[in-house]
C-alpha cells in the first residue's frame, strides 16, 4: 500500500473546512460500522486491532481514524484496509479512501474530543493510505544468508549477495540468473532481511510489479506509482523476465531504473537467463543490466547437493518427533541422481519422508527409485519398447521371435504378458501402438496381460519380485539386479 504522509499546512487546510466541534457525521454510524468489522473479520481480529481504531471525521470522500500507534496503523492498513474500506461504503457509497491520525489516549485522554485544529498540528502526521503495496512486499524470515547452502555453482551470487548487503551501490545493478529452483528468490530475499534494518526496501517480482502499473493508470494515479517506487533505497526485482513484451511497463521501469541509480539506491534483480538472451526487452534496460555485476547459479554440483540433502535430512527430522532416519545409501542416492535442481532434491526429501511417516517405515532402494521416477535424471525416451523385450527374454531365456510367435505355450505366454505389463506401466505408448510392437495384437490382449500381471503381483511374492528386477534393470541400468 502507498505510504504517505499530510503535511500540517495541509492538515489544518482540510480540518478548517468543517466545523472540528461536531464530530458525529450524520452520514457514518461507527457503531454499525466496528458491529459489521466484528462479524466479518472475527472476534479475535476485531478484539486485537480494530476495536482500537476510533472514528473522528468524515470529510466529503474519505473519513478520518485514529488508532494509538504507529505499529497497530501499519498492521491494519497492510491486511485489513480494503474490507473496512468495502465495509464504510456499504453506509456511504462516495467514500474512496481512508485517512489515519496516531492519536496516543495517554497523552490525550480517552474521553478527550478534538476541538480545534492546533491539535492536529501539535501531533503525528495523518498516513494516507491508498493503494496496497505493502501487503506484497512481505520478506520471508526463513530465507537467510546463514541458511543458503554454498558450493562452486553458486558461491559468486552468495558473496555478490552479502557484498551488496554490507555496501549499497558496491554492485549496481546487482544481475542475478539461473534456472527454475536453484536459489535466487532466497538470495533476494536474504538481501532484503538484512538491508531492511536501515533503509527503505521494496521486494517485489515482476508479475506483481506490472500489476500495480496497470492499477494505477486506471486509476489515474501514477503519480503515486512513481513516488513509491522511486522513494526506495533497495529495489529488489524477482522474475525480470515476466515485463516481455510489455512495453510501457518497460518505458515506466527504465525511468525508475535510472531515478534511482542517480540517487545511489541499490537494485537487485533476478531473472532464468543472461540479460543478453532476454527475449522482448528493450536493449536499453539489457544494456544497463549488463552494466553492473551479472552473476549466475549453475545446477549444484554433487558435493553441494550432499550438503543439502545432509541439511534438509537433519532439519526434518528434528521438525517431526518420530524421528524417521532415511539410511545413508538413500541419501547418496538422491545426491547422485537428482540433478536438476535444488528446488527438486528438497522435494525429493520431502517425499521420502512423507512415504515413511504415511507407512511407518523408510522406504529400501527400489521403493526410492518409484517414489522419485519423475525427479530421477532418466529420459522416457531411453525405454523403448525394443529395450523391454530384450530384457524380458534374456531373464525369461527366451528368444524374441518365441516371445512375438503366435504359440500359447505355457513358458512363451508368461514372459509375454510380462513384457506388455512393463511396456504399459514404464512408456506412455497406446494400447494400439503396444498391440502392434507385439506382433499386431489386439488391444484387449494387451489389457488381459496387464491385468493378469496385476493380479499375480498380488498373490505371487516371485512375481513381485521379478518384476521388480526387471523395471529396475530397464529404468536404472542397475547392475546389483544382475539378470
Amino acid at each position: 500500500m502507498v505510504l504517505t504522509e499530510l503535511s500540517p499546512t495541509k492538515m489544518n487546510n482540510t480540518f478548517t473546512k468543517k466545523n472540528l466541534n461536531n464530530l458525529n457525521s450524520e452520514n457514518i454510524n461507527w457503531n454499525l460500522i466496528q458491529k459489521e468489522m466484528k462479524d466479518k473479520l472475527g472476534t479475535e481480529i476485531y478484539e486485537s486491532w480494530l476495536k482500537k481504531i476510533n472514528f473522528i471525521e468524515d470529510l466529503n470522500n474519505y473519513i478520518l481514524l485514529s488508532v494509538p500507534t504507529r505499529f497497530i496503523r501499519d498492521w491494519i492498513t497492510s491486511r485489513y484496509l480494503d474490507q473496512i474500506l468495502q465495509i464504510v461504503r456499504n453506509y456511504k457509497k462516495n467514500i474512496i479512501r481512508i485517512e489515519f491520525k496516531i492519536v496516543d489516549k495517554e497523552t490525550t485522554g480517552s474521553n478527550e474530543k478534538i476541538t480545534n485544529t492546533q491539535n492536529f498540528e501539535n501531533t503525528e502526521k495523518i498516513s494516507f493510505i491508498k493503494d496496497s503495496y505493502l501487503q506484497y512486499n512481505r520478506i520471508d524470515p526463513n530465507k537467510r544468508f546463514d541458511n543458503f547452502l554454498t558450493g562452486s555453482s553458486n558461491k559468486l551470487a552468495f558473496e555478490a549477495s552479502l557484498k551488496v548487503s554490507e555496501n549499497i551501490s558496491h554492485y549496481n545493478p546487482l544481475y542475478i540468473y539461473g534456472g527454475v529452483g536453484m536459489g535466487k528468490t532466497h538470495l533476494l530475499n536474504s538481501i532484503g532481511l538484512e538491508t531492511k534494518k536501515n533503509n527503505k526496501v521494496m521486494f517485489i517480482s515482476a508479475e506483481r510489479f506490472m500489476y500495480q502499473f496497470v492499477k494505477s493508470i486506471k486509476s489515474n494515479d501514477m503519480v503515486k506509482f512513481k513516488e513509491y517506487f522511486r522513494n526506495t533505497d533497495i529495489l529488489l526485482i524477482d522474475d525480470i523476465q515476466f515485463m516481455n513484451g510489455k512495453e510501457a511497463m518497460q518505458e515506466e521501469f527504465f525511468h525508475t531504473f535510472n531515478a534511482l541509480l542517480e540517487k545511489g539506491s541499490q537494485i537487485i534483480v533476478s531473472a532464468d537467463r543472461a540479460p543478453s538472451k532476454l527475449s522482448r526487452i528493450q536493449e536499453r534496460i539489457k544494456s544497463r543490466f549488463s552494466g553492473g555485476l551479472v552473476v549466475d547459479i549453475q545446477k549444484p554440483d554433487f558435493d553441494l547437493r550432499k550438503k543439502i540433502v545432509e541439511f534438509k535430512t537433519d532439519e526434518l527430522n528434528k521438525l517431526y518427533t518420530d524421528h524417521i532416519k532415511i539410511s545413508r545409501e538413500i541419501q547418496d542416492y538422491i545426491s547422485t541422481e537428482v540433478t536438476g535442481s535444488i528446488r527438486e532434491l528438497v522435494g525429493a526429501i520431502n517425499r521420502i519422508i512423507s512415504f515413511s511417516r504415511i507407512y511407518k517405515k523408510v522406504p529400501n532402494l527400489s521403493e526410492t527409485k518409484i517414489i522419485l521416477k519423475d525427479l530421477l535424471n532418466l529420459s522416457e525416451n531411453k525405454v523403448t519398447i525394443d529395450l523391454i523385450q530384450t530384457l524380458v527374454c534374456k531373464f525369461f531365456k527366451i528368444s524374441k521371435n518365441e516371445m512375438l510367435s503366435s504359440r500359447r505355450s505355457r513358458y512363451l505366454v508368461r514372459p509375454r504378458q510380462t513384457a506388455i505389463y512393463l511396456t504399459k506401466i514404464l512408456t506412455s505408448k497406446s494400447l494400439p501402438e503396444i498391440g502392434r510392437e507385439f506382433s499386431n495384437r489386439d488391444h484387449t490382449t494387451i489389457i488381459h496381460s496387464v491385468k493378469t500381471i496385476e493380479k499375480l503381483k498380488e498373490k505371487d511374492p516371485e512375481m513381485l519380485q521379478n518384476i521388480d528386477k526387471l523395471k529396475n534393470h530397464i529404468l536404472y541400468n542397475n547392475k546389483d539386479n544382475e539378470i
